[in-house]
Formats: structure tokens, sequence, C-alpha cells
């Protein structure tokens, strides 16, 4: 019989970590929280301190029964539930449910399912954390109170079933604020001028004579720099015409030569292994998943999978973390595994340290890596699904990289001056690759340098000027905000914690506050309304830096430097106070309804833009006379393949997009990728748009016959 009984969250976590105890040991879930506020009412009595008002959740009562009889069957019960706040909340509620002294050592805690993880946890039970406890409680009252105070009031005051939520306004606010930027935002034109130089002066120029290179040393020798400076000022050239008349005067016979030569080495270093934002980051740069994506994946991963004779293993560390922190072990295990695979010269001198710059991070906790370097991804690929493969091998090469020596570069510039002309290139070449040979870290934006390396010259050499181009540019707005991007600003602005990035974004996008279309997110009508009511009426709600300070509060009060009461107190009181003068003076706010260029075959009226549960839809505005309705067909300007209609965009009830014949149901053709107009030149079928995260936009055949070529530039099908 066993003598003492594990309480986890989930059966996936239960497996993995009965598989390392005894059969003195009894392992059970509890499948997540069992006690919460309740969802039909408020659930906080203000006038009493804010209790909480705590029920048994619907459903899991059957739950509770259970975790009852195997308690009074054991010597002993440990909490084994996540180790953050919210895990501590669920053992605090357990403690009640179960009648369990909490105070009593039940309370166990580890950052990875491993053996040795969870053995020593079990030699170290402490009693529950009330600092922790009240730090999560004061999160949920806080939203609690604007959730359930400010929804009536955009019910009654902008549209029915709107809801509030404490800090996805604040991201809402972000999308808004960047959109008027680009709105605001005026363009403004500007060239730049490009000279591409020959080594050898009059020599190379005899030798290229009607001024086209032959191949060889010439070939290697030519390179490219940028007008910087005329006259000893910075270049600058408004227009056209300007650029034109510089080009002129540049080819005009004068002469070039080398002015400056500068090297330099520089030291790059690998970015540190991954928290919990700058995971969600880089998985939706290079493998475009999104924050909830990414952390479900994760959660498998951390729980436990089946991997052949070694059965259920927890691959890789909480993922549920701001702390860089990585423990000996694992540092001296990484240090093992780079050896073999690259040689000692890639193994740093001392394992590095990364200290974090979040503010109030738990250092108690780990960054994300892998349970054990030494499980390399292709060993573990064919038990894992290709989804959880890749999110496991980007933690694996980024912790790895992590713990290599930087890479030397060597820069170069060149400084070429001829009259009152001074163009310069820079390059780079790598000498060292270090922690380059396995992963590079990924950018939000595309950077328009290349490094490139630059021929070898001396100062005062000569050389030849074979071509001279003016190009075209303007300001560029800012841009909108992808995942990773809005991740980014959020956790940079001290808003939310790890566990609240994914959610956040999935409410607002549930909520219909903003869209996100090619990766990008747009604030709807409806988004840029709520946020302007906020603004005016409720300033601190919506203000990046006031959020930022409460999240600080709630960092003091886990630490057990602030009393959760008075916290709440010092928010509630202005609060109520600005909830009252809006509920009187905010007069009914009227949504302007889209307008579609798509009329109404049943009466003839213009169809406007409506917004459902699963989407954008078009709808008759003659409702409740005219009940009207048809999706919102996108069309991507492709004929379809069967039966010559239009191509347009569809999406499943889950919201997956996907490509269909306009004249369903009667044409059924369907695809996971845009098709575009080109047919396949080998088998004849139709071609589609598959985005490579290393080849960038491709054209391949959609039968898979192996036809693929790049896309165009921006190609749209």
């Amino acid at each position: 019989m066993p003598r003492t009984l594990v309480i986890v969250e989930s059966p996936a976590k239960a497996r993995t970590i009965g598989k390392f105890l005894g059969r003195s040991y009894q392992v059970k879930a509890s499948m997540g929280h069992v006690i919460d506020l309740p969802r039909s009412q408020i659930g906080i009595d203000v006038e009493k301190n804010f209790r909480p008002k705590y029920i048994t959740i619907r459903g899991k009562g059957k739950i509770i029964k259970d975790l009852k009889d195997a308690v009074k069957k054991v010597e002993r019960v440990y909490l084994a539930t996540d180790p953050d706040r919210e895990g501590e909340a669920i053992s605090w509620h357990l403690t009640q449910a179960l009648n369990l002294d909490p105070s009593a050592p039940c309370r166990i805690e580890f950052n990875e399912i491993t053996k040795k993880a969870v053995v020593d946890s079990i030699k170290h039970p402490r009693g529950i954390d009330y600092n922790r406890v009240n730090a999560q409680q004061a999160r949920r009252i806080l939203d609690r109170l604007v959730g359930y105070k400010l929804s009536p009031l955009l019910w009654s005051k902008v549209k029915r079933g709107l809801s509030a939520g404490r800090v996805q306004s604040v991201a809402v606010r972000l999308i808004c604020d960047r959109e008027k930027e680009i709105e605001d935002f005026k363009q403004e034109e500007y060239w730049t001028i490009t000279g591409t130089f020959l080594a050898g002066g009059q020599e190379a120029g005899a030798k290229r004579g009607d001024g086209r290179r032959k191949a060889g040393a010439e070939e290697e020798t030519a390179f490219q720099a940028k007008l910087a400076k005329i006259d000893g000022e910075k270049a600058v050239i408004p227009d056209e015409t300007t650029a034109r008349k510089l080009e002129k005067e540049i080819k005009a016979g004068m002469s070039y030569a080398v002015s400056a030569v500068t090297k330099r080495k520089r030291l790059r270093h690998p970015a540190p292994p991954f928290i919990t934002s700058t995971l969600q980051q880089e998985a939706s740069r290079k493998l475009g998943f999104s924050a909830k994506k990414t952390m479900a994946l994760a959660q498998q991963l951390y729980e436990g999978l089946e991997i052949g004779k070694e059965g259920s293993v927890g691959l890789i560390t909480y993922m549920r973390t701001d702390s860089l922190r990585v423990s000996t072990e694992a540092q001296k295990e990484a240090g093992e595994v780079i050896t073999s695979l690259f040689g000692r010269e890639f193994l740093p001198a001392a394992p590095p340290v990364y200290k974090t710059k979040v503010a109030g991070a738990q250092e108690a906790h780990e960054a994300i890596r892998p349970t054990s370097t030494a499980r390399r991804p292709e060993s573990v690929k064919p038990y894992l699904t290709r989804d959880q493969f890749r999110l496991y091998e980007l933690i694996w090469n980024r912790f790895l990289a992590s713990q290599m020596r930087p890479a030397v570069l060597e820069l170069m510039t060149i400084e070429i001056t001829g009259g009152r002309f001074l163009f310069r290139a820079s390059g780079s070449r790598v000498e060292f690759s270090g922690f380059l040979i396995l992963y590079q870290e990924g950018v939000d934006e595309e950077k328009n340098e290349e490094e490139t390396a630059l021929p070898e010259v001396k100062k005062e050499a000569a050389l030849s000027l074979l071509d001279v181009r003016g190009e075209q540019h303007f300001t560029q707005p800012p841009p909108r905000y992808t995942e990773a991007m809005l991740v980014r600003a959020l956790e940079e602005k001290g808003i939310g914690r790890p566990s609240t990035y994914a959610p956040i974004i999935d409410t607002i996008l549930r909520r219909h506050y903003v869209l996100l279309e090619k990766k990008r997110f747009f604030p709807t009508e409806l988004g840029r309304v709520v946020v302007d009511l906020l603004k005016e009426y409720f300033t601190e709600i919506i203000d990046p830096d006031f959020t930022a300070g409460m999240e600080e509060k709630l960092d003091l009060i886990a630490a057990g430097r602030a009393d959760w009461v008075e916290v709440i107190q010092g928010f509630y009181q202005p609060f109520a106070k600005d909830l009252a003068e809006a509920e009187e003076n905010i007069e009914r706010v009227k949504l302007a309804d889209e307008v579609s260029d798509v009329k109404c075959e049943r009466c003839g009226r213009q169809m406007v833009y409506k917004t459902g549960r699963y989407g954008r839809f078009l709808a008759c505005p003659g409702y409740p006379e005219c009940r009207n309705i048809k999706p919102l067909l996108v069309e991507v300007g492709v004929a379809c393949p069967q039966c010559g209609n239009k191509v347009v965009e569809r999406r499943t009830k889950k919201g997956r997009k996907f490509y269909g014949c306009s004249n369903y149901p009667k044409c059924t053709f369907v695809s996971w990728y845009r098709p575009v107009e080109k047919s396949c030149p080998e088998c004849g079928a139709f071609c589609v748009l598959k985005t490579s995260k290393s080849r960038g936009e491709e054209i391949v055949c959609s039968q898979g016959c192996g036809f693929k070529e790049p896309a165009k530039k921006g190609a749209e099908g």
C-alpha cells in the first residue's frame, strides 16, 4: 500500500513523476484549480477587506472526493503543483478542500521533472508560502474588480457582451497608439548614392576597357561603398534632381583613392538561455508559433512525453520563468556536449553567468533549458510531434549556444575620397564562429545591412569607379506589432508576468479588440472606442506605467514586504470614484458599421461588416426586416484549379486560415496554402506559396513532385 500521496495538476505530470517514485508513493492529478471565485457574480466583499468568496469549481466535486479518499489511506501528502504563485495558490486551495494543515511540511516544488529534482524536493518539504498565495490572490481580486465593474459599464455605454481587463486593456492601448503613430506619420523622400569600385586604379581601369568587368581577380576585388560626406558634411540627398546632379559630378573623370582603412575585432556574445518572454518571441520569429501555441507545447515538453524505453520523460525545465540562472550541473553537462560535438576550442574558460534584466524576477527558478543536454533533438525526434520537436530543438540549440564561446568578428571600414566626395564601405568576416556554428538569434525586422567581406586594400591605393547608382527611399513609420514584438514591449514596460503574456494576447483577439493579419496586429474600431473611453475616464487603468507599478506591488506582496489588502485598497478607492463619474457622464457610444461594397441580394442594401465568434462576416443593415448574412470572402486573385471560379480565404471553426472555392459547396476545392497562378512545369498541378525559415517564400508544387522556385518579393499569388 502507498504510504505517501503526491498531488500534481495534470495526468501527464503524474505519469512522469510516478515513474521516478517507488511503490510506496501514489501520484494523482487535481486537473488544475479545484477552487476559484464564482463566475456568475463578482465574489469579492468590498466592505470586508475585499474578502474573496471561493467555491468548488463546477465538475471538480468527483475529483476532490477521489483525492479525499486517497488522503485517508496514506500517512502523508505532498502537494507538487507548479513552482510559481498560481501553483502555490492551487496547493493552498487543495489544503482547504482536503482538510490538510497548510503550515505542515506538505508543499514540494521542482523546476524540472527529473528523478533527481523530484527526489530532492521530497527531502525538503515546507509549508504553504502565504506571501505567494496573497500575491496571486491580490492579482485575481484586482482583475475581478476591474472586469466585473467595468464590463457592465461598457455593456450599457458601448456594446452588449463587452468585457474589460486590467492588463489586457493596456496591451490594446499599445496597439492603438502604434496605429495612431502610423496614421500621423509624414513620409519623407531621400536618396542614397552607391559607388562600385575596383582596386588597382588606372591600371584596373585600362584592363576594364569599355566598362565591362572580366572574370578573375578583378571580379573578386570589386566592392560597393555609400556616399557618406560631401565637402566634409554628412551627405543629404533630398530628391532625384540632386541625386542625378551628384551622379554626373561623381562620374566626371576625377580620381579616387583609399583615404583610410580601419580594422578592429569584436566579440559577439551568444544570447542567454530562454525565459518565458524570449521563448515566445523566438518561437514566433523562427517557427511562426503563437504565444498560446508555444506555451501549450512547452507545457507538454515540461510535464513529460513517452520517449521509447525511457518511458515518460520531462524534456525541459519549467517554462514560466523570468530567471536566467542555470544550475552548475546543467552547465557541466552542456560543456561535455559542446566538447564532444564541436571541440574544446568552443568551450569558454569559465561557464557564462547571465543576469536577468526583469524587475522582480524569481531567481530561485532557472532559465528554460533541456533537462538533459545529452538528450539531443535527433534522439527524441521519433517520439515527438513535428511541432513538439521543433520547439524542443529550438530550446536545446539556444541553451547549448548560450554556454559556448563568443564569435570573433573582424570589422573593416574603408573610406574613399575623390574631389569633394567621401565614400564609406563597411564589412566583416567571421574569424572564429564560436556559438554561431550552432545558433543565431532571430530579429523582428529585416536589416538592410549585409555583413560582407571587403577586399584587402592599402591606404592611398588608387581605385577605379566602375559604376555609380542613386536609389530612392522613403522614411518608414514604426512597424505594427507582431506577437514577438508585443511580448517584448509588455516585458520591457513591466506589464504582466511570464504566465500572463499568452493569455493577454489570446484574450484581446477573442474579444475582437484587435485583428492579427499577416502576423501584424491591427486595432478594430471597437478596440479604438474602448481605449479612447478608458483613456478619458480611467487614466490609471489604461496607463502602462501605472500597470507596471502594480506589478511591482504584487512582487512586494510575494516577498512579504507589502500587505495585499492595503495594495488593493489603494487601487480601489480612486477606481470606484472614477467609475461613479463615468457612469454619470459617459453618453451612449454608437459604433458605426463599416460598409462593404457587397449588395444584399435580398433587399439591395449595402451589406456591412460585423464581428462574431469566428471573426468578421457580412450582414444586412436592414435587420430585423432582412436577416441576410454571409461569410466574408477575401479573394486571392487566383482562379479555382477545378472549376475556374474565384479562390477565397476561409477559416475553420478554430480560426485556422485555409483557401477554398467561392462556389462551395458545388466545388469542394480546398488548400491549406495560398494558390498562385503558376502551374507546375513538371506535372501540371497548381502551385502554392509556402514560406521556409531558411529560404523565404517559395512557389512549390501542390502535389509534392519536387518543383520549387523562389517567389518574387511581395508575391501574393
